[in-house]
């Protein structure tokens, strides 16, 4: 089955009526939409009486994809937040025992950050962390394009096949080592994330900027380009089994793209897309005398 939906809950405005409480967004999204990627996780670890209450919010058949803690992942750079790797893999691990004896918790999302290159050292990384989330599904994302080079893509893929990673594939700008090309090909049968993270090569390419966030995840997918997932998802499908999921996470928010590009795909797959709730606003008069950007 393809699930499609967004990264975060909170930012898409075009999902909710104006004035909606931040605490009533992700049982609203529930509603409408079956999965959804938790970002914050990346940022801070959380007890597990906040995964168990988002677990609550939502109905049965619901699913959530968990990004890994920063400090996993080695984007963290100093001390461990709890004083050591050890302490932070137990501490991220207690905190999905909600979502997991829920059974809503799709995956653990593991994305790895440029600079991790595909080297011995890295590959016995990843094989600690695998080994540190035993018993818990985990995908795997790189940033890195040597894990996917001719000479390594064969073996990258073989090598998630055999440690029992999921692959996460993305849509993402090529623009050099700190991207990695669209690969095609499930290593798990049961599921596949796809990421959608926008073509914009210029703010891919902006990280250290003041606004970079802001920019880097600017972009609206057109038609054709979502006409070519179709094509690519049937693909997926056929490489899985019958049982098995294909999630389709949007990740460009940056402009508000998101929401509306999910629903568009739904509708190319012949899907029912939630409504979104910008395009029943009536629309406002236009004041003359209001000149954006000269406001007190």
């Amino acid at each position: 089955m393809i699930r499609i939906g967004l990264a975060g809950w909170g930012d898409h405005d075009s999902l909710y009526p104006p004035g909606t409480k931040p605490q009533d967004k992700l049982k609203r999204y529930a509603r409408k939409w079956p999965v959804v990627e938790v970002d914050s996780t990346f940022y801070a670890l959380h007890s597990p009486e906040r995964l168990a209450a988002w677990t609550n919010e939502t109905p049965d058949g619901f699913r959530f994809v968990v990004k890994a803690y920063q400090a996993l992942t080695g984007h963290r750079r100093g001390k461990p937040g709890n004083g050591s790797l050890e302490a932070d893999f137990e501490a991220f691990r207690a905190s999905l025992g909600p979502m997991m004896e829920a059974g809503k918790l799709s995956a653990v999302l593991f994305q790895y950050p440029p600079w991790f290159d595909c080297t011995r050292d890295h590959i016995r990384e990843l094989r600690g962390a695998k080994e540190r989330m035993a018993g818990i599904p985990c995908a795997l994302e790189f940033r890195h394009q040597s894990w996917f080079t001719e000479a390594y893509r064969e073996k990258t893929l073989a090598f998630m096949e055999t440690e029992g990673w999921i692959h996460s594939v993305c849509d993402e700008p090529q623009t050099g080592t700190g991207s990695v090309p669209t690969v095609l090909r499930a290593t798990d049968p049961f599921l596949t994330i796809v990421r959608m993270h926008g073509r914009n090569a210029a703010g891919w390419e902006s990280g250290g900027g003041a606004n970079w966030r802001e920019v880097r995840y600017l972009y609206d997918y057109g038609e054709p380009e979502l006409a070519e997932w179709r094509q690519r998802l049937e693909l997926l499908e056929r490489q899985s089994d019958p049982d098995g999921d294909i999630l389709v996470i949007f990740n460009n928010n940056s402009g508000g793209h998101a929401a509306g590009n999910a629903a568009a795909l739904m509708r190319l797959l012949g899907q029912e897309a939630p409504e979104l709730e910008i395009a029943r606003r009536e629309p406002e008069q236009l004041d003359l005398f209001h000149i954006p950007g000269m406001e007190e």
